[in-house]
This record gives structure tokens, sequence and C-alpha cells, in this order.
């Protein structure tokens, strides 16, 4: 859903905007977006191109080469390594950002030329990697062992988790959940209606035998697809395309029956009990935050002339 639509309303916002690459069919439909998004939006957006494993590859070099023709200014690369792409776009004067989910994956982006990392705890949507560790540990992980600034992902929606970020050594979050259930996100309202009724339990971890583990949110094709690994001898992924296929989960956000296939959420969704404009929660998240800092952690500091 990283379409002009939601990325120009979150850049409207105050926000950073990012458009998914890989969202759009072909380069030049990338080309045709970014230039969408520059109709709906004068501030800065960005781009993300997601690098995965596949047995025939989306064109990653020609997605690049859009990106720095048409002049984006900041790219967040997440997946497989990301060594080529960095050079490439730091040779055109782009920002990186660097998406991981592990202290060694970030230590390595950051050697490989990254300008920022994106610290993704295992409480986010999508791929968390493998380890299984929390935001809380990874954060504070990263402010003693980087050289660079990075911003934090994964389980961030209100303000007084972007308060608790900034307190981690982060210097701002990085949404995607929150951002679905927005009235400028491009998905059927029943999708957004099923998420504000949601607990903090209603994700699933599947492919968690295959090693690439991956956090849905709970229906009924997530459960069929953990029954199938779970057969004794595993599961070959073969077994499983048919029910997470890409298609599935797009007819999801069309149609707004959350059954019709697998679509990523995080654990915010537990915290997510309105759909409001990205102003209006950028804006709240901003004034949560601040009070947060102000009226209540203030107040546990003790000056010396009262002691």
């Amino acid at each position: 859903v990283g379409t002009a639509e939601l990325a120009s309303a979150v850049s409207n916002a105050g926000g950073l905007g990012i458009l998914t690459a890989l969202t759009q069919p072909t380069p030049e439909d990338l080309r045709k977006e970014i230039r969408r998004c520059r109709t709906m939006t004068t501030k800065p957006f960005g781009v993300n191109l997601t690098l995965l494993p596949a047995m025939t590859p989306p064109p990653y070099a020609e997605y690049g080469d859009v990106i720095i023709q048409e002049g984006i200014k900041v790219v967040e690369t997440a997946g497989n390594n990301p060594g080529e792409h960095i050079k490439k776009f730091k040779a055109a004067g782009i920002f990186v950002i660097h998406k991981c989910t592990s202290i060694r994956h970030a230590l390595t982006a950051q050697r490989l030329g990254a300008d920022m990392l994106s610290i993704d705890g295992f409480e986010c949507a999508g791929h968390p990697g493998e380890d299984d560790v929390t935001g809380l540990i990874l954060l504070p992980l990263a402010a003693k062992s980087l050289n660079i600034p990075f911003i934090a992902s994964g389980g961030f929606g209100d303000g007084t988790g972007l308060a608790a970020a900034l307190a981690l050594g982060a210097e701002g979050i990085n949404m995607g959940t929150r951002f679905l259930c927005t009235q400028e996100a491009p998905i059927h309202n029943k999708i957004k209606e099923q998420m504000v009724t949601a607990t903090e339990r209603d994700t699933s971890l599947i492919f968690r035998t295959l090693h690439n583990t991956a956090r849905v949110f709970r229906n009924k094709v997530a459960k069929e697809v953990i029954e199938i690994e779970r057969q004794p001898g595993g599961a070959e992924f073969s077994q499983v395309a048919p029910l997470v296929s890409g298609q599935r989960g797009k007819l999801v956000y069309e149609l707004g029956d959350p059954d019709q296939g697998i679509w990523t959420a995080g654990q915010i969704v537990g915290l997510i009990k309105d759909i409001p404009t990205c102003d209006a929660l950028l804006t709240r998240m901003v004034k949560e935050a601040e009070d947060t800092i102000n009226k209540r952690l203030s107040t546990m500091i003790v000056s010396e002339a009262k002691l």
C-alpha cells in the first residue's frame, strides 16, 4: 500500500512518506508513481527497495536506475545484502536508510555505507528475522553499538511509543501498520475496521519452519499455513504458495475480506483504536510524546535543591 496516496499524505502531515518500489509491477510503473506522488505533495518523500530471495528476482538494478533518474533523495533498503545498491545510491547523492532486525546486520550495513539504520524489533509486521529480539533490547544495543543514527521500527503507533524510542536512543520512528489504518490508506474500510477491533494477540507467525518468518494478521489462511508447517516432516514452500500468493493478499485490501489471503500486521494493532487522517495522527502523536516527556517524565526528576 506504499502508493502515492499514502506517501503524499504522510509527507504533507510532516513525516517522510515512502513509496514501495516493488508495489509497482515494472520500473517504468515506479517512474509514473513517483511523478504522480509529486502532483500530490511538494514535500520530500522516499522510496523503499526491498531485496527478497526469489526464483525469478525483480529487476532491482532497473528499479534503482529509475529512483536515481527521478531525483529521489532518500531510499530505504531492506532484506538481503544491500551493498551494491548502497554504493550506487550514494554515488548519486542519495541518503540511504537500511532496515535490519539484528545488530550484526546493522553493523554490516554501517560498514557498507548506510547513512542511517532502521532497527526493526520482533513486534513488527512482515519479516522480523529469526532471532526473536524485541525493540526494547535492540534499540539500546543499537545506541551502544552503532556510529551512525538510527530510527526505531516495529511496535510504534502512538506518542508514548515515540517518547520511548527517543529515550532508547533512536532519532525517530518508522510506522507501517499504524499508517495502514488511516483515512488515506488505499485499502478497504472493512480491513481498517478489523484492525481497530483487533487485540495485541491477533497476529500470527508463519514460515517459521521455512526460516523466513513473517508476522501477519491472524486469520483462517494464516492458521491453515501454520497447520501445514506443523505436519510431520515439515513442509515445502510449494505446499503453502497458493495460500500466500501476493494476488490473494491484494484482494484482501480490494474486497475487504480479511480471510481472502494473508496480510501483514504488527502487534501494534492492539493499540489501534481509530482511523484518523495522517495529519491528525501525527499531530496527536507529537503532542502525546511532548506530554509524556514534559508532564510525566519530568516529575520524576528531583533537583539537588530538594534533596
